[in-house]
């Protein structure tokens, strides 16, 4: 039976049908525990929240890069025009370095798209 499925695959594609994958559902109560895990540390989600070694992260989601008031930007970062929509955040979340050179974010990245969208959901109840 895997062989005929391989062969209905290779047909379909060669074909030009697409064939559909369910698409998982971001999950924002896992992107919780992803960011307690990653990125509590250095940011709260707090309204107003303290800045700690990096800002708060209440409403990142559509928010200009380096807005928080009073809080310490890197050039790297003040320099950057960017602003945290869902996709710009995937890429920002996956290689800080990579799409900002010269920031000071020490974070090495989260490669793992799955929880990156989970933890972009989280981010997005946080407004």
């Amino acid at each position: 039976m895997p062989c005929f499925r391989l062969r209905l695959v290779l047909a379909a594609t060669l074909a030009g049908v697409p064939l559909s994958v369910p698409v998982r559902a971001a999950d924002a109560d896992a992107g919780a525990a992803v960011f307690r895990a990653q990125c509590k540390v250095c940011h709260s989600v707090e309204r107003g929240g303290e800045a700690l070694a990096g800002p708060s992260l209440f409403g990142v989601v559509g928010r200009h890069a380096s807005a928080v008031p009073d809080f310490r930007y890197s050039p790297a970062n003040r320099r950057a025009d960017l602003t945290f929509d869902e996709p710009t955040l995937d890429r920002y979340i996956s290689n800080p370095q990579a799409m900002i050179p010269g920031t000071v974010m020490a974070y090495p990245g989260l490669k793992d798209s799955t929880r990156r969208s989970d933890l972009i959901a989280f981010l997005a109840t946080q407004k």
